[in-house]
């Protein structure tokens, strides 16, 4: 089993917590930040039996602030 480095971005909608994956394209969610990474994790590895990903070294992140205009 190969490994990857990858991204997790998580952010909360309602009453949970919705984790990405940006480099797999997978989702998935929890109600805790914990259950949210660890049901990430599961479907993140189960795509990645059937689809597996190049190997593109590490990624590069970076944030930013948006001001929405209302």
């Amino acid at each position: 089993m190969t490994k990857h480095m990858l991204s997790a971005v998580i952010h909360k909608e309602d009453d949970l917590y919705v984790a990405q994956c940006p480099e797999a394209g997978t989702v998935s969610q929890g109600s805790s930040i914990d259950e949210a990474i660890a049901n990430l994790r599961e479907a993140t590895e189960l795509y990645l039996e059937e689809f597996p990903l190049p190997d593109l070294g590490r990624p590069l992140l970076t944030t930013d602030e948006f001001m929405e205009q209302l």
